[in-house]
């Protein structure tokens, strides 16, 4: 039988801290937070493995748990406060969401597919600073915002311009911008009328349902 909790310990001593994460309540929360609970019964085992964890069925069979080393990497570079209010986007079955809780004020945990977003509010139920709801990932979710900070769970191929609208001024949002071989983390702020990024690290992730880039046809 797999020892989780020693699983935990290996995945941040070997995977989180020689990789440059060095915010302790990430740390903290990916020790306390049990990723196995959030995964399919039958890849319990493999949970805290450095890979994108498969987790949807039918048509969100594409989906994934980001690696945790990644996730953990965006957490660090967004510098996520006590008093942040966030939007998780593509939350799956909540991991994130899960570790945000710990970190942050208020989260909303935005996920389209209805049979993730069922999963994702059993396993969330208990923490009562998470607001699991259910709509198009690519259209965010206006009505809870503005917020301090977006994350997109996943890549995507297109800017992420239309999201500054819902972050406050200041707000921040990291993802990771383009397709594997060649994306990038990045970090985005809103000042004012301006949406800027900047470029963090080299990064691979599967790209997000509605953010894919549309085909450019030569004629």
């Amino acid at each position: 039988m797999t020892d989780f909790a020693d699983a935990r310990r290996h995945m941040v001593d070997g995977q989180l801290r020689p990789n440059d994460v060095t915010d302790l309540r990430i740390l903290s929360a990916m020790l306390e937070v049990p990723r196995e609970r959030y995964a399919p019964p039958a890849s319990a085992s493999i949970a805290y493995l450095d890979l994108d964890l498969p987790v949807g069925e039918g048509t969100a069979a594409t989906r994934r748990l980001l690696k945790p080393m990644m996730l953990a990497k965006l957490f660090n570079a967004a510098e996520i406060k006590s008093t942040d209010r966030v939007l998780d986007v593509g939350c799956v079955t909540g991991y994130a969401a899960a570790l945000l809780a710990r970190m942050a004020a208020q989260v909303v945990a935005l996920e389209q597919d209805a049979g993730l977003a069922k999963a994702a509010k059993a396993a969330l139920s208990s923490l009562p600073n998470v607001t699991v709801v259910s709509g198009p990932l690519v259209a965010g979710w206006a009505q809870g915002g503005p917020y301090d900070l977006i994350v997109l769970e996943g890549a995507t191929e297109i800017e992420p311009q239309g999201f500054s609208g819902q972050l406050k001024d200041g707000g921040r949002l990291i993802c990771v911008l383009g397709a594997a071989p060649g994306a990038t983390a990045m970090l985005y702020r809103r000042s004012g009328d301006d949406f800027a990024g900047r470029p963090l690290f080299s990064a691979a992730a599967p790209v997000l349902p509605g953010f894919v880039k549309p085909p450019v046809f030569a004629f």
